[in-house]
């Protein structure tokens, strides 16, 4: 079949879903694809985490695009701004945006196993409107920050009437200037922007925080014009940067530390709040649980603004909310003008409604296995040519990119044959998921992971969905290539049969080499002997 004959339908114009466009693009030579966005423009996560002081948890030379690296970063890490003006930037080079269905959102996906084929429904965000087109490959780019998470278990929530919004949905013409401000949650998003909002002396900003978190010390270092200049100008001195990061990340997964590393590290990271945090809070500031079960926060300058006179934590919790303010449970009532929830987001459900064979879907499968769940993060039994970008448990310690284009890369190579019309469909089999994740959570069993309420549990006590357990060049060698016997195939007799011819005529190479070298070698050594002979017997 021919290039227009195939359709590719990419869920979100994300850092994924641009990155998976791009690949398309340019290791495929396919431009037959639909990329659907809820938003106005690109860039997912840094499209709508405007919050202010959002920024990169890595360094930003390792969040880039392996194909695309940029030498004039500002700091060591990248800030959304500008973040984002290099995802739109890389948008218009590689020409996506005629791609790309703005302000619309992907409702359904359903397999009709008759044509091969996805019936894909969405909705213009606006105007309501439904539409209908087809796919015969889905990839699902939505990662796991795409539905904030409100806490309405508080009693209340609703009843507040005065400005309340999440981060990730941060308004751009609020005006914090004299206000109550009321900050729930200490995870990464409110570490970064609460330096920010308490900057200014009139507003009175209050943090209130559930579990106190871990921290480390993570400084946005500026890159100076000459290390600008010679990332641009001197050969790999910008690919080695990155691999050095890349190695700072990794080391710690691939060499397994012991206890005693542990307990120092533990030591540090203690003393690291103690020496930053005030006085007051030092009973309250560390965690009982062990650094790395939940994400640890970088420091960029959370620690050091509680001094400020403006700025409370309140460790106190919440008992409900009312009109003007927020009850503690010591029954304190505070008002407050504003509210602001870094309360995270909605990860252990997928957020769209997707059919495959027999009527399965990737909720039902999720709900049948404790939580999320798929083979390599990327593939799940019985939900043909549908692959995620960032599925469960593909939180390598490192960066997000490059995570996603490693997976890029092996859903190329399933999607290939698909695209170019030697197989209509590929499914990867339940036997070798199952034993995929059997091994991905025994791993899980025996880490600190299991060892605190977190995000990334089912229910925030059930089943670790999210972290990679290993380290992130495993991550990169298991999935540099796809294990075909792990796949059923559907219309791909032909490629069966040429993918066979071609490993026996790589065989036949090989044989004809190794024949030629081995009589390349027998020649000196059978001289070698003959003079050995003749030596003895003169």
């Amino acid at each position: 079949m021919t290039d227009h004959q195939r359709r590719v339908a990419i869920i979100g114009a994300g850092v994924g879903g641009l990155s998976q466009a791009i690949a398309l693009k340019t290791k495929l030579r396919f431009h037959d694809f639909t990329i659907y966005e809820k938003g106005s423009e690109v860039g997912g996560a840094w499209r709508a985490n405007t919050y202010p002081g959002c920024s990169s948890d890595v360094q930003i030379h390792w969040y880039s695009l392996s194909s695309d690296l940029y030498p004039l970063w500002n700091k060591s890490h990248g800030l959304q701004p500008e973040i984002q003006a290099y995802w739109i930037k890389l948008a218009k080079k590689y020409n996506l945006y005629p791609h790309i269905a703005f302000n619309t959102k992907v409702l359904s996906a359903e397999w009709d196993d008759a044509k091969q084929q996805y019936t894909i429904v969405a909705e213009d965000i606006f105007s309501g409107k439904r539409m209908s087109s087809v796919a015969h490959v889905v990839i699902s780019a939505v990662g796991i920050l795409e539905v904030p998470r409100i806490p309405y278990e508080i009693p209340g929530v609703r009843k507040f009437q005065g400005t309340s919004f999440h981060s990730a949905r941060w308004p751009g013409s609020i005006d914090m200037q004299n206000k109550r401000v009321a900050v729930i949650g200490n995870g990464s998003s409110g570490a970064q922007f609460v330096p920010s909002i308490s900057e200014d002396p009139s507003v009175k900003v209050v943090n209130f925080i559930r579990t106190p978190t871990w921290f480390n010390t993570r400084p946005h270092i500026p890159y100076s014009d000459t290390e600008k200049w010679i990332f641009a100008n001197i050969p790999l001195a910008m690919r080695l940067h990155r691999a050095w990061i890349m190695f700072w990340f990794d080391f710690p997964s691939i060499v397994r530390p012991s206890e005693k590393a542990l307990k120092k590290r533990r030591e540090a990271m203690t003393k690291y709040i103690l020496d930053n945090a005030p006085t007051r809070y030092h009973d309250r500031m560390i965690p009982d649980y062990p650094p790395g079960c939940k994400r640890t926060v970088a420091n960029s300058g959370f620690l050091d603004i509680l001094h400020r006179p403006n700025l409370t934590l309140n460790f106190d919790g919440i008992a409900n909310m009312v009109e003007n303010g927020i009850i503690t449970k010591t029954g304190q009532m505070l008002p407050f003008d504003v509210i602001i929830y870094s309360t995270g987001f909605i990860s252990d459900r997928y957020p769209m409604h997707v059919r495959g064979l027999n009527g399965a879907t990737i909720q039902g499968y999720y709900d049948a296995h404790g939580g999320p769940t798929a083979y390599l993060g990327t593939a799940i039994p019985d939900i043909p040519n549908f692959y995620l970008l960032a599925g469960p448990n593909t939180g390598i310690p490192a960066s997000t990119l490059f995570m996603e284009e490693v997976q890029i890369g092996y859903i190329l190579q399933l999607i290939e044959p698909v695209l170019g019309g030697s197989a209509s469909s590929f499914t990867v089999k339940t036997s070798p998921t199952d034993a995929y994740n059997a091994k991905v959570q025994e791993r899980i069993s025996r880490s600190v992971s299991v060892q605190c309420h977190s995000w990334a549990r089912t229910n925030g006590t059930g089943k670790v969905f999210n972290p990679f357990p290993w380290a992130a060049t495993l991550w990169w060698w298991w999935l540099r290539k796809p294990n075909w016997d792990h796949y059923v195939g559907v219309g791909a007799e032909r490629w069966v049969w040429a993918r066979r011819k071609k490993t026996a005529k790589n065989i036949m190479k090989c044989a004809a080499v190794l024949t030629l070298l081995g009589s390349y070698i027998s020649g000196p050594a059978q001289r070698i002997l003959h003079n050995m002979v003749a030596d003895d017997y003169l």
